[in-house]
């Protein structure tokens, strides 16, 4: 085997692996907070970050009002809004100090991470964990041969497509009807 079709392999197991270990129901539960929510903001730092700008984008093409927190166009979170925040660690202090301020103003705040027993937890109403290795080194953990926390990073990322494409089937979307919520400016 090529050393290009082994690291696929390596990398697409992998991801197969820590998708399946996803626990059902808390993607479940993230998905009625998300349908029953005005808003959902978005935090995160690093390539995290790039991540949930897709799923905040994928998301908007379904009809859901989405904003990353810090850009320009950002309203005022409110009791009746749900706040994602993206942190395998749980402990980054920016994504930490914006859930502590989503919960002054009553927000909803979803942690997806590694860590249930994270500084985040005290801000967060839901954690859906992506189990790869952690501190917490539990029996599903997948352990990745990827550099850093590339694991997480592609998890979160299809996670959030996960997600999207659980909306359509639920709500019947045609998906053909999705392009008029596409970026048309380019």
């Amino acid at each position: 085997m090529s050393n290009y079709n082994n690291a696929t392999k390596k990398i697409t197991d992998e991801i197969t692996a820590t998708l399946t270990n996803i626990k059902s129901d808390d993607v479940d539960q993230l998905l009625t907070e998300i349908n029953k929510a005005d808003k959902v903001f978005f935090v995160g730092v690093g390539r995290v970050l790039l991540s949930l700008k897709a799923i905040a984008k994928r998301l908007a093409h379904i009809g859901i009002k989405t904003y990353v927190v810090g850009q320009i166009t950002e309203p005022a979170i409110t009791d009746k809004d749900l706040l994602i925040v993206g942190s395998g660690s749980g402990e980054t202090q920016f994504p930490l100090i914006i859930a502590n301020k989503a919960k002054q103003f009553n927000a909803r705040v979803a942690h997806i991470g590694t860590n249930p027993n994270s500084s985040m937890s005290q801000y967060s109403d839901l954690f859906i964990r992506i189990p790869i290795s952690s501190n917490a080194a539990t029996p599903e953990e997948v352990q990745s041969e990827q550099p850093m926390k590339s694991l997480f990073e592609q998890s979160l990322l299809l996670l959030g497509d996960t997600i999207a494409l659980m909306m359509v089937n639920e709500k019947n979307i045609e998906l053909q009807s999705l392009w008029e919520y596409h970026a048309n400016l380019e």
